[in-house]
């Protein structure tokens, strides 16, 4: 039983004193696990679109009413309360840190919902310009086949002109019977000489 078990492990232990086992190539046919992050992770779009609600509020009348009437309360209270209620008194110190707290706030959330919408104006003018670049392609294309077609009417016979020549093609012919005395067309030659017909027959 022990010469089996040190054969058995012989086999399994890489060959050499010095060989490390090798480390396992990840598989290609497998996702990555997950690494594990530090920080806390939130969906940039959701919170494009939080930022691009909160500009749009700080950006009407409606914002701004509310806040002249928090800054106008906050300003009446510390005044006229009773002192042992006052929680600013009056150089007012703790509302100047609440406006400058919120204006940090407020400005990289309006450039944010700017940066934003600078993005949908290009991506919506990229769209426009290839468009109008398929547009200017189209009429070209257009332009070129009417000219086409203005090139190959002028070389077909039209219906009036082809009555002119036969007209005219009559008036020779007539003229040369004229002069000649030979009989030209067929059914007048047929109607002349009924009699030869039936000898031919």
């Amino acid at each position: 039983m022990a010469p089996e078990r040190d054969s058995a492990t012989r086999e399994r232990s890489p060959a050499g004193a010095t060989a490390a086992p090798r480390p396992r190539a990840p598989r290609l046919d497998q996702p990555r696990p997950p690494r594990r992050r530090f920080l806390p992770e939130w969906d940039p779009e959701a919170f494009g679109r939080l930022s691009e609600r909160i500009a749009r509020f700080l950006g009407t009348g409606r914002f701004i009413v509310w806040m002249t009437v928090v800054i106008i309360a906050w300003v009446v209270w510390n005044i006229a309360a009773p002192r042992h209620l006052r929680f600013d008194p009056y150089p007012f110190i703790f509302l100047t840190l609440m406006l400058s707290l919120q204006a940090s706030y407020a400005a990289p959330l309006i450039l944010l919902a700017q940066n934003r919408q600078a993005d949908r104006d290009r991506v919506n003018l990229e769209q426009d310009r290839k468009q109008n670049e398929r547009s200017i392609a189209d009429t070209e294309y257009l332009t070129r086949e009417v000219a086409a077609l203005r090139m190959g009417l002028g070389e077909v016979a039209t219906r009036d002109w082809i009555r002119s020549e036969l007209q005219d093609v009559v008036k020779e012919l007539e003229e040369r019977r004229r002069h000649d005395g030979h009989v030209v067309f067929p059914a007048e030659r047929a109607e002349r000489s009924p009699g030869r017909d039936a000898d031919d027959r």
